[in-house]
Parts: C-alpha cells; structure tokens; sequence
C-alpha cells in the first residue's frame, strides 16, 4: 500500500460496516482464508470485493488472488504520524 501506508503503520480498524470503492479495508482472499491483507476496495464481485493495492507494480491483490471477504474499513493512521488515508 506505499505511498498511502508503509510497513510497521498502526490503523485504526472498524469491523464491519459500510464499504465504498476507494475504502482502505483489512480482508482475507478466498482463496487464501490464512491470508489477512491492507488493500484499496475497487468493486464489488461475486458477492465479496475485488480489492488492489496502491502500488501498481505489485500483484499480491485481488488480481492474483481473485475476490476477498472485507473484515472492516481502515479509519485512520495513528502511529507513527497519525492521518487519514486518501
């Protein structure tokens, strides 16, 4: 997810909810239940979400994995500089 999150960030996560395309979400990929991924919603698929990551050089997302099951919505960065994801 760089530029937007960097390894070793803190988020603050609300379970469930609401998901819109563009939400920053923490998911599991159906295909990989023991996988638990950051990524950006795009779509919703097959009844689950079709989600990417920011830095498009990197294919460990819904592209590689296919469709994902979102855990809950990413509302804030709050270590080690606290902010809102855009």
């Amino acid at each position: 997810m760089v530029p937007a999150l960097r390894s070793g960030d803190a988020l603050l996560v609300r379970r469930g909810g609401r998901v819109r395309p563009g939400d920053v979400v923490v998911a599991r990929f159906r295909t990989r239940p023991d996988l638990l991924v950051v990524k950006r919603v795009i779509r919703e698929q097959d009844g689950g979400w079709w989600i990417q990551g920011d830095n498009q050089l990197i294919e460990d997302d819904s592209r590689a994995y296919g469709v994902a099951d979102v855990i809950g919505r990413v509302l804030i960065r709050y270590y080690p500089r606290v902010g809102r994801l855009s």
